[in-house]
């Protein structure tokens, strides 16, 4: 498996600091792969930390981190420390932080070389100090590194007891331009109360939600807010994020009355109604679920194609965190024709004028982060936008910068800059079958992957040897380019066929010559820039042509049924 740019990037950066300090914290949002990252750091440092112990909070994060752990250290093996088995023999353990931290189950904890600890942002807690403490206890040379997406606590509290230094952080618009994520494109409807909402008094967690419903739960309110939405989200999955019970309850039943079929979900939910509920969401016929501060963390739904904030946020990494239910690209082998290009966030409240972009610096000394405070409204549109955004985040027109004013050829520049080093920066060579930058192919010995474009959406086809032809991505070409290339780089080694290789560049062999020609791909004897590699590419083409165009107008078929 080779790891994206940035990862390689981060994870070398996290070595570096352990060699350094002994800690250190890597900052990545949700879609960045920390799972990933810390399997491949823990393979990294293998000569450094045989006996390795990463930290889990929820059960079901266990299985799902250790199995892609052994994808990525196929050589090393994992055990279990949970409710159901306490087995310390793997070379790296991933243990639920509650059972571990209980007296007798530390007493059995054998001396480790590096704790990992994942959604990192909790080690402050007393289960965490006291796993630390008795690692410490056993080995005053512990290591310890934590990967988090929000850093800053919504109590203020720091980190910086536990972690001294952030050695890499990845932050949100990476991944967006890079294809990760969809973009945010943010409303901000002022529905008569934000004046209110500025002088809403603040508890030492956040606003004082209570004060929030008595302005914001209102009859005529949440009606504006359900016809703003079928305005201008009425056909996309959705999450609603809400101040208290009372106000959820109420909006949901709006959205019902208006025909909508919604669903709620709070901390008082029980478990499986609330799996059924989510399943719904993702799978089925429910469009939109209200919430109350439950689907901040640790939750994912790709289909979620629009995020509603009809609360304000005292903290900025509250806000991200809500925008980031909705960020996710989608799978097409998991959810078969839906197609996401980017995300609606629709803000009632005062969030995003007073945080501006999503983005944020770890402060791991805690204490209050200053927002944005100011708003500046789009020429073109009229829409309302953080001060610190480039270009309308509603209708997309840049707006000047007080420093170098960029004009329409210069983002299209830039835009085109951004798609090829996409390319540049792949392992891969990615061919252009046909000169005309519709039909993007590349190849390996475990699999190969094309890139279509047919009326302006992108697609992605891949196949493993022996295996079926299969779409797994339908898009923007930025996001569709990405979602190749990881696949390529999921099933490819070091040693497969990277466009380093000087065979790469052999001239195309009589054998290879002769298939494309019983394919009707005539080569000219003078045409040298057919190369093996480009012949490998194009005879993986086709010869999965019938299946490869089944897929693509299956997939047109369901633009066309959404359209």
């Amino acid at each position: 498996m080779l790891l994206r740019p940035y990862q390689e990037v981060a994870i070398n950066d996290a070595a570096d600091a352990l060699d350094k300090h002994g800690n250190t914290l890597v900052v990545a949002p949700t879609g960045a792969g920390k799972t990933i990252m810390l399997s491949a750091l823990v393979g990294k440092r293998r000569g450094v930390s045989k006996d390795v112990l990463i930290l889990q909070h929820r059960d079901e994060l266990v299985s799902q981190n250790s199995t892609k752990f052994q994808r990525v250290n196929p050589e090393l093996s994992a055990s279990y420390v949970n409710a159901s088995q306490k087995d310390w023999g793997g070379d790296a353990v991933f243990a639920m932080v509650q059972t571990l931290s209980r007296e007798n189950n530390l007493e059995q904890m054998p001396k480790v070389d590096l704790i990992v600890v994942d959604e990192a942002h909790h080690t402050i807690a007393d289960t965490y100090q006291r796993i630390i403490k008795a690692a410490k206890k056993a080995n005053e040379g512990v290591q310890i590194v934590g990967f988090t997406a929000t850093p800053n606590r919504g109590d203020k509290k720091g980190l910086r007891d536990v972690f001294n230094n952030c050695s890499h952080q990845i932050e949100i618009g990476t991944l967006i331009r890079e294809g990760f994520l969809v973009p945010p494109k943010f409303f901000v409807v002022d529905v008569g109360v934000r004046n209110e909402l500025n002088n809403v008094r603040k508890t030492v967690t956040d606003f004082d939600m209570s004060e929030v419903e008595a302005i914001m739960n209102k009859r005529a309110i949440n009606e504006k807010i359900v016809e703003e939405w079928l305005n201008k989200a009425g056909e996309r999955k959705t999450i609603v994020f809400c101040s208290t019970i009372q106000h959820a309850t109420d909006l949901c039943k709006t959205f019902v009355n208006y025909g909508v079929s919604a669903d709620m979900v709070t901390g008082d939910t029980p478990k499986d109604d609330r799996k059924h509920i989510l399943d719904e969401l993702s799978n089925g016929d429910t469009q939109v679920v209200v919430n109350v501060a439950v689907l901040t963390e640790g939750f994912d739904a790709p289909p979620v194609s629009c995020v509603v904030l009809t609360r304000p946020c005292s903290f900025k990494a509250t806000m991200v965190q809500m925008i980031g239910r909705g960020l996710r690209t989608v799978d097409q082998e998991e959810f078969p024709g839906v197609i996401k290009t980017d995300c609606i966030v629709m803000d009632f409240g005062t969030s995003v004028l007073t945080h501006g972009e999503i983005d944020e610096k770890a402060n791991l000394d805690g204490g209050e982060t200053e927002g944005q405070g100011s708003e500046k409204q789009c020429d073109a549109c009229g829409a309302l936008n953080p001060t610190a955004a480039k270009e309308c985040q509603v209708c997309g027109e840049p707006f000047e910068s007080e420093e170098v004013g960029l004009g329409e050829k210069e983002l299209l520049e830039h835009f085109q800059m951004t798609e090829i080093d996409l390319m540049s920066r792949s392992p891969f060579r990615w061919v252009d079958l046909f000169g005309n930058e519709v039909c993007l192919a590349a190849t390996g010995f475990n699999c190969f992957a094309l890139v279509a474009e047919v009326d302006g959406i992108s697609m992605a086809v891949t196949k493993k040897t022996g295996g079926k032809v299969r779409l797994i991505s339908v898009g923007t070409k930025k996001q569709v380019m990405a979602a190749a290339d990881d696949y390529m780089r999921q099933n490819e080694s070091g040693d497969s066929a990277k466009k380093t290789k000087r065979w790469l560049n052999d001239p195309v062999s009589d054998k290879q010559r002769g298939a494309l020609g019983k394919h009707g791909v005539q080569i000219n004897n003078l045409d040298f820039s057919w190369t093996k590699y480009k012949a490998a590419c194009m005879l993986n083409y086709v010869w999965n042509k019938q299946f490869v165009d089944f897929l693509i107008q299956n997939a047109i078929a369901d633009l066309d049924e959404t359209a």
